[in-house]
């Protein structure tokens, strides 16, 4: 009873701190933005959040149980997108839109804009939809609450939370979020390595294949793994929405920098402890191997807050866990809510719907956007077996249908508005085929035309080619078209804007 207790105290603390801030919105720049205020101590603290959810919470932590630190190849794809994005946060910064799509109508047309807003929308309340799953995985460890209502109770809070504050919100509870995900995760290591017999019990215990760096894969499963999380992460909407929410371009810039150190180390501590748990626990006589299936073997982390006496973890260790757990699945989930309800009222509704609307008309489209994308990002969840699949499919989406084009308006002057628009069709067509194609053939056949997680090989590779060769073929661009991405100074960026 005392971990239910915790998981709803942290709760009723985010939710307060939401309604608190919701009297503070108020303008549109404040609900998608944070008013463009944010210091580098909580971006920092809502970029880690945001990246840290149940991907690694749990389909990493599965995936580790199974094949051992070769896992760290998955974390490995962020830690490498995110040094790359170091040098673009300032820029990105300096531009001070509100969302990634604004970027690509800027780069390119209209059309990029409403393609990049199909990807993100599916992409990311797919993201959302396993938060909820993870959710209720929680509440049926620690109150028996069945999955099903649990899931429900999951996702009526994390859209309550985010139609409060939006951006505002979140950005004031992540700091408060990292600090629990990092310190429990960091306790929690040592003293389990320690208690379970350290390496002398998980050499005797695991599969060497645990401490090899492909496990028993090899390169080409390595890099399934490591190209979606890298792809996504360069392409990744959230991110640069809180670029554009940060005060300053050395804020933004200095954010990148302690972000990747703190990723390394909470996603490196994550994989630890799912190895180290399901060391003990799958060889207790009593496990019957419970944790060798895909979708049980994601619940590791969950389990071992839990049950944290049995590893040697004192209570309140245990229960930290169990707060981060929570921190964990709502920060992440109210980040992927909020960015493609905010695409949605920015870059469909404002932009060719409604051009005149502003203020709390803005809001409260946003609010609404809020609540069905989460009823959207529910009925996702029921199309996919485990946490894995659901975020393998997601980052392709984003790594396939955005990246390309996206860094090319950055890095590449000679892309063209044609080729930019074609990449993002083909990237995203490519996606949802292959995604389709693995469903009808499993209803069908009973196995797949793609593992998931190889999706991204040719999604990625045909929207890059296609990049390439339609712009190419195509005519320059006027400096008026990419002048903005390349310039530091600001009567320069104010001519190109008016000619």
């Amino acid at each position: 009873m005392i971990f239910l207790w915790v998981v709803v105290g942290y709760l009723v603390i985010l939710m307060s701190i939401s309604i608190w801030k919701s009297f503070m919105v108020k303008s549109q720049e404040d609900f998608m933005v944070a008013g463009r205020k944010v210091s580098t101590a909580r971006l920092v603290g809502t970029l880690l959040c945001t990246w840290m959810g149940s991907g690694s919470l749990l389909a990493g932590a599965g995936l580790a149980a199974n094949v051992g630190f070769s896992e760290l190849w998955m974390a490995a794809g962020a830690w490498t997108g995110i040094i790359i994005v170091f040098f673009l946060a300032g820029k990105v910064r300096r531009i001070a839109e509100f969302t990634v799509p604004d970027i690509l109508e800027l780069r390119y047309n209209k059309w990029a804009r409403i393609l990049g807003t199909m990807v993100i929308v599916i992409a990311y309340t797919t993201i959302v939809g396993y938060q909820f799953r993870a959710g209720g995985f929680v509440l049926d460890l620690v109150a028996g609450i069945p999955m099903w209502q649990g899931v429900l109770l999951t996702a009526g809070f994390i859209i309550i939370f985010t139609a409060f504050a939006g951006m505002m919100s979140i950005v004031s509870v992540d700091i408060i979020n990292g600090a629990v995900i990092s310190v429990a995760v960091i306790i929690a290591v040592p003293i389990v390595y320690f208690h379970i017999g350290g390496s002398e019990h998980l050499t005797a215990t695991l599969d060497p294949s645990h401490f090899k760096v492909f496990g028993d894969k090899n390169f080409f499963w390595a890099m399934g793994i490591f190209l979606p999380t890298f792809f996504l992460l360069m392409g990744e909407s959230n991110m640069y929405q809180k670029f554009f929410s940060a005060k300053s371009e050395k804020s933004a810039k200095s954010a990148v920098v302690w972000w990747v150190v703190g990723t390394i180390i909470v996603e490196t501590a994550l994989a630890s402890l799912a190895i180290f748990a399901f060391s003990h626990f799958n060889n207790l006589p009593s496990a019957s191997e419970f944790f060798l299936s895909a979708e049980q073997s994601e619940r590791i982390i969950l389990h071992t807050a839990r049950y944290s006496t049995e590893v040697g973890m004192p209570l309140w260790s245990g229960l930290l866990l169990i707060a981060a757990s929570v921190a964990i699945i709502t920060s992440t989930g109210n980040s992927f809510l909020l960015t493609p309800s905010t695409n949605l009222t920015r870059d469909i509704y404002q932009r060719f719907i409604n051009p005149d609307a502003a203020g709390q008309k803005i809001i409260m489209m946003q609010r609404i956007m809020v609540v069905l994308l989460g009823l959207m990002a529910y009925l996702l969840l029921t199309q996919f077996t485990t946490i894995l699949a659901m975020a393998l499919t997601a980052y392709t989406m984003v790594g396939a249908g955005l990246t390309p084009a996206l860094l090319a308006a950055f890095i590449w002057k000679r892309v063209t508005v044609a080729g930019g628009v074609a990449s993002i069709a083909t990237g995203m067509g490519m996606t949802l085929f292959i995604t389709v194609a693995n469903a009808v053939m499993m209803n069908v056949y009973g196995h797949q035309l793609l593992n998931e997680q190889y999706i991204i090989l040719p999604a990625a590779s045909a929207s890059i080619l296609v990049l390439i060769i339609v712009s190419l073929l195509t005519p320059h661009d006027p400096e008026s078209k990419w002048g903005r991405f390349y310039t530091k100074d600001a009567s320069l960026e104010k001519a190109i804007e008016t000619t």
